[in-house]
């Protein structure tokens, strides 16, 4: 029986509580928020599925006692890097961590070389990679090679939550998925009113207004071109990319995915699963751990939507100049 421990028990780490719920391999025995009663909470309302949670204050005495081997982490977007660094240099075997990974680079780094020094797994949560929808429709494209080699992805996040850290980082990650190689240089133009805007302000994803709205270029090692267009001032909300292929292009939101090649188009059907989204990518963490295999959204990956991130920050600094990557 893996031993897992919670971080951060309301909201989201709730969904992750939810999540492990489902198994018969893992048992939650700690949980830890800096608020006692969210701990306490979660651990009273979990007592169905495991009945000896112990409620943490501070993640290093959970870290030190309970022996974990699966750790999730739902906490503040700037407070993921300690966590998932001490969690790794204590010998845990599977981290499972909200996005953004970092609101730094340098805190980006230092969570990569973490975990690969102690060889323990980080996944992160950029949701869409555990949505059967978004699964399908990047098989056929960069496996069965439905449009040809991909030339340009084009994505659009708009509505009042579209900000770069909270949100953007999940078109950020689409975008990057379906280019494939990684990020070299970047530009981009922050939405009026956030010039000075020049690193991480946030609440947590509480006020939209604590992060901007973004556009921006991306260009990848493999020539590859992104565009990433966000916009909070729309009342419609949108999250979608149009992936432009060498015979054929890719149009997919939440709801639908359409193939689109000489003229004739063709709905890709999603499959069908018995879990999808967070509770899936908590699921697979502990699968990971217990039975090995390759990560559904790897903390690499997730590492360069930071590197993104941060770029498009420096690039509006610098009068919205060619930031390099490399």
């Amino acid at each position: 029986m893996l031993r897992a421990g919670i971080i951060g028990c309301t909201g989201i780490g709730r969904e992750h509580a939810a999540g492990l719920s489902g198994l018969a391999n893992v048992e939650v025995v700690a949980a830890c928020d800096l608020n006692a009663a969210a701990a306490e909470s979660l651990s009273e309302d979990m007592s169905d599925f495991w009945d000896d949670i112990t409620a943490y204050t501070d993640h290093t005495s959970m870290l030190a006692e309970e022996s974990l081997d699966v750790v999730t982490v739902a906490t503040g977007d700037n407070a993921h890097a300690t966590l998932v660094v001490d969690a790794a240099q204590a010998g845990v075997r599977g981290i499972f961590c909200e996005k953004p990974l970092a609101t730094t680079i340098a805190d980006a780094d230092r969570m990569i070389a973490a975990v690969r020094d102690s060889g323990a797994i980080l996944s992160v949560d950029h949701t869409r990679r555990w949505q059967p929808l978004w699964r399908r429709a990047h098989e056929r494209v960069s496996r069965e090679g439905a449009i040809g080699p991909v030339r340009c992805v084009i994505g659009a996040l708009n509505g009042p939550r579209a900000m770069l850290f909270r949100n953007g980082t999940h078109l950020i990650d689409a975008i990057c998925w379906f280019a494939g190689g990684s990020p070299d240089w970047v530009f981009a133009h922050l939405e009026d009113g956030y010039e000075e805007y020049d690193a991480y302000a946030g609440d947590g994803g509480h006020v939209p207004a604590t992060e901007p709205a973004v556009s921006g270029y991306i260009h990848f090692d493999n020539a590859v071109r992104g565009f990433y267009t966000a916009g909070s001032k729309e009342t419609a909300s949108q999250f979608g990319l149009d992936i432009v292929g060498e015979s054929g292009r890719l149009v997919i939101d939440d709801r639908a995915a359409t193939l689109i090649r000489d003229g004739a188009e063709e709905h890709i059907e999603a499959p069908e699963w018995p879990i999808t989204g967070i509770p899936a990518a908590a699921q697979e963490i502990v699968r990971l751990v217990a039975e090995g295999g390759e990560e559904s959204s790897p903390g690499v990956e997730a590492h360069k939507a930071v590197k993104i991130t941060m770029g498009f920050l420096e690039s509006q600094q610098r009068g919205n100049a060619r930031v390099d990557l490399r």
